[in-house]
């Protein structure tokens, strides 16, 4: 096998150590390193990886068991297989694969991964709903302005001197919770999140017992669902901050699009494609017992009905299509089906047909591998049958005449002039042959 740098004398050694849950395996040569991190807890068991290997170098394990609790690693490797082609770490829609490397490469070493994300467009105020919705806790918010007591402290009412009025307009507040980030005096009331409903808050509440009717809370709603009677104490501040989407726990399920109330959410999903119940097995499944799905799904897209007409239910709005789920469930209760792949351009190199092939098949579940046609392989030789040989009698008499001869034609042999008349006959001998 070649290495890395293309420099076929090079030695190639291949290492493997584990540092917590994560496998790290090494390619080695005098000019570059390659490491390949395989981090089992983030692995959703998905099989993503398994079918594009060109070499076969990785086999799903025991995921039904894993799914329901088992500590173990989703994927293996056969370490002797790997090339470190990085197929596995360029698809993996979770990043549980993840390679660098170290050392010379060709220029041209540039490979196409998928292109998922999602951004925040200018329509984002922004607002609490999205960072409280994430069920991954991928999106954190960093609000700039100034809060109330920085504006107007609140008033002491022990006094009684503090009168007023304030109404939440329920039809209008979609709980952005932005009173509750300027002022002390509002309180969101959070709820269990499900996939048939996302919001994570249900209620806004005002404690009137610290409220003093500033009336700013009423100008910075965006909603105009506050309405107070009250003494303006100072100006409302803009609504500014910043969001942050952390790529490493965003799986793009989509939720914090759903719960958006600006359309401020843009998302690219790695895969596009189809999730459906099969209904011959929809009766089989417990999923009190089993859990399985629950357990890897990455975008928590499954729930048990209220209805009672089946025994689990999907929100397909939030499915990244990877199909862990259906390598997770012990009774085929579900399918998945892939129609596209989000992913940069593939270079004009010579490896272009494999990654063409190897993006193909995930849409297809049908790997079209390395062509090996021309690889030379020897016949092995069949095994032959053990034959017995009689070995002849041996005269000690004859080995000791043949001893002597031996030690008679050494001692002529060690002497040069006789040697040098034995060269000078057989030059003769040769000339006149010819």
């Amino acid at each position: 096998m070649s290495d890395p740098s293309g420099d076929r004398s090079l030695a190639v050694t291949r290492e493997m150590d584990i540092d917590g849950s994560c496998f790290r395996y090494r390619l080695i040569t005098d000019k570059s390193v390659k490491l390949l991190d395989y981090d089992y807890k983030r692995c959703i068991g998905c099989g993503i990886c398994v079918g594009l290997c060109p070499t076969k170098a990785l086999e799903l394990g025991p995921i039904k068991e894993i799914a329901t609790g088992l500590d173990a690693p989703p994927v293996m490797m056969d370490l002797d297989k790997c090339t470190f082609c990085s197929m596995c770490a360029s698809f993996c829609p979770v990043d549980a694969f993840r390679i660098t490397s170290e050392g010379d490469f060709p220029e041209h070493e540039n490979f196409p991964e998928l292109d998922a994300h999602v951004r925040m467009n200018d329509k984002c105020l922004p607002c609490a709903i999205c960072k409280a919705a994430c069920p991954e806790d991928a999106i954190d918010v960093e609000f700039t302005f100034k809060k109330k007591e920085e504006i107007a402290p609140l008033k002491d009412k022990s006094g009684g001197d503090v009168e007023g009025e304030i109404e939440i307009d329920t039809d209008k507040c979609n709980f952005c919770g932005l009173c509750a980030q300027f002022c002390d005096a509002f309180l969101l009331v959070e709820k269990e999140l499900t996939p048939n409903d996302p919001s994570p808050f249900e209620l806004l509440l005002v404690d009137e017992d610290k409220c003093d009717y500033c009336v700013l809370c009423q100008d910075l709603c965006p909603e105009e669902a506050i309405r107070v009677k009250g003494e303006r104490c100072g100006e409302a501040p803009k609504i500014e901050g910043r969001l942050v989407v952390d790529d490493d726990k965003c799986t793009r399920c989509t939720w914090c699009q759903v719960v958006c109330p600006y359309e401020a959410v843009d998302i690219k999903k790695p895969f596009e494609g189809e999730i459906s119940l099969i209904d011959a097995n929809i009766s089989k499944c417990d999923p009190q017992g089993c859990h399985g799905c629950f357990n890897v799904c990455p975008s928590h897209l499954w729930y048990v009905p209220e209805d009672g007409k089946n025994n689990i239910a999907i929100k397909e709005d939030y499915c990244i299509y990877c199909g862990a789920c259906v390598n997770a469930c012990p009774k085929d209760v579900m399918k998945v089906s892939r129609s596209e792949v989000s992913h940069t351009a593939i270079p004009d190199s010579p490896w272009a047909g494999q990654w063409r092939d190897a993006v193909d098949s995930i849409k297809t579940g049908e790997r079209n591998y390395p062509d090996i046609s021309r690889t030379l392989e020897v016949e092995k030789e069949l095994p032959r049958e053990h034959v017995e040989v009689e070995m002849p009698d041996i005269d000690p008499s004859h080995l000791e005449a043949a001893r002597k001869r031996l030690e008679k034609a050494g001692s002529m042999l060690s002497n040069a002039k006789y040697r040098k008349g034995v060269e000078a006959k057989a030059s003769e001998s040769g000339g006149e042959k010819e």
